[in-house]
């Protein structure tokens, strides 16, 4: 029987280095694309995917994650005193049903794999998603609900996969796949960024993740890979051959916004899909390019 997938896991417990000083004194997860955060995006996308549960992997200086979410009253007061009716329903979207929100502590910066071993209490023996916020997908489906319906299908683990050029592997987790629809990729293998000779595909993952709960057992054991990191990619490789294993290549479009010109990307993308303001966007750009 396939278990309900209910949970998700928000790893923000990064420093934010490639956009400082902007992220000196506030977490890169709040930056916002036009008038969203980044990790707004990434829980929204979650909950349309029937994500009920939601973990924000913290560190220091993080706290303005979670207090995003929270019922800001003296705000709403003020909103409602002056009509801001739009302004006032904007935030109300924003409120999680109470209980819904956890957070956890990653006191060291000991790689992504560390950081969902810190979630393993809220895990439990469930499978959950994993949104890195840093990465968005502009999609009609959402991405996460897209790998969702996947599980559901298949049970075990799916990962959001998409070709890279050849010479970037060593910046990705790579697939070894066996069988392939164009859609669905049978994972045979995956290796933590290789050297392009090396790969043995040009299948990335990227930032969206289900995964059965056994991958725990194996993050648990603290092995360090690539940049002396515990890598999640690792850990995931020896979940093959014990639950069923796919890449799915999603439809959208993903923005790297761990990257100056992906998050810049990704402002004038986004912007070009509001109609209110995707006119006045378009003109305003004739003026640079």
């Amino acid at each position: 029987m396939i278990k309900p997938l209910r949970k998700a896991v928000f790893p923000v417990a990064g420093l934010g280095t490639r956009f400082l000083p902007a992220t000196k004194a506030m977490a890169k997860e709040m930056l916002p694309v036009v008038d969203k955060p980044l990790i707004q995006y990434a829980v929204d996308e979650a909950r349309a995917a029937g994500i009920e549960q939601f973990c924000m992997v913290t560190g220091r200086g993080k706290t303005a994650i979670v207090e995003h979410f929270d019922i800001a009253y003296e705000l709403e007061a003020t909103l409602r005193a002056r009509s801001k009716n739009t302004e006032l329903a904007a935030l109300r979207e924003l409120q999680m049903p109470p209980g819904s929100i956890s957070t956890v502590r990653q006191q060291e910066p000991l790689g992504l794999g560390h950081a969902i071993w810190c979630a393993r209490a809220f895990i439990g023996d469930d499978p959950f998603a994993i949104l890195l916020p840093d990465d968005l997908v502009m999609s009609d489906t959402p991405c996460t609900k897209q790998l969702a319906d996947v599980y559901h299908e298949t049970g075990g683990c799916v990962v959001a996969v998409c070709e890279v050029p050849r010479e970037q592997t060593n910046r990705y987790g790579i697939l070894q796949i066996g069988s392939d629809d164009g859609r669905l990729v049978e994972v045979t293998g995956m290796v933590e960024k290789p050297k392009p000779e090396d790969a043995p595909s040009n299948l990335s993952i990227i930032g969206r993740y289900v995964l059965t709960s056994g991958v725990i057992d194996h993050l648990a054991r603290m092995e360090r890979g690539a940049g002396n990191e515990v890598q999640l990619t690792d850990a995931m490789a020896k979940m093959i051959g014990q639950v069923p294993f796919h890449g799915l290549r999603y439809e959208g479009r993903r923005f790297d916004c761990g990257d100056k010109i992906g998050f810049l990307e990704a402002q004038v993308a986004f912007a070009l899909k509001r109609p209110e303001m995707s006119a006045k966007v378009a003109e305003f750009l004739k003026q640079y390019v």
